[in-house]
């Protein structure tokens, strides 16, 4: 692996993935997606979406499994929307680590 591709605990597919939620379900909603552990953070928001979240995988294949048997089964959740994260510029996950 190139010193370029950086990873967080071996987890190489990083995914920001908003949801809209019942709003009568978001503390079950919130609870069930702080107990996955592909879920890294979980945030409720104003605009367009209820909660964004930040999920970590090994592969695309894993998050698949996760964003299909485990995050749209969470029951509250309405549709998703998924963005695959291609680079990190700056922040904690950012390949460029000059400080």
């Amino acid at each position: 692996m190139s010193e370029n591709n950086t990873t967080i605990e071996g987890k190489f597919v990083t995914a920001i993935v908003d949801l809209f939620v019942d709003t009568s379900k978001m503390e079950e909603v919130v609870s069930a997606l702080n107990s996955l552990e592909a879920v890294e953070e979980v945030y409720e928001v104003t605009g367009e979406f209820d909660i964004a979240t930040v999920v970590t995988s090994r592969s695309i294949e894993e998050f698949r499994d996760t964003l299909k048997n485990k995050i749209m089964k969470i029951p509250g959740i309405k549709s998703v929307v998924s963005s695959i994260v291609l680079s990190s510029d700056k922040g904690p996950r950012s390949r460029n680590t000059k400080q």
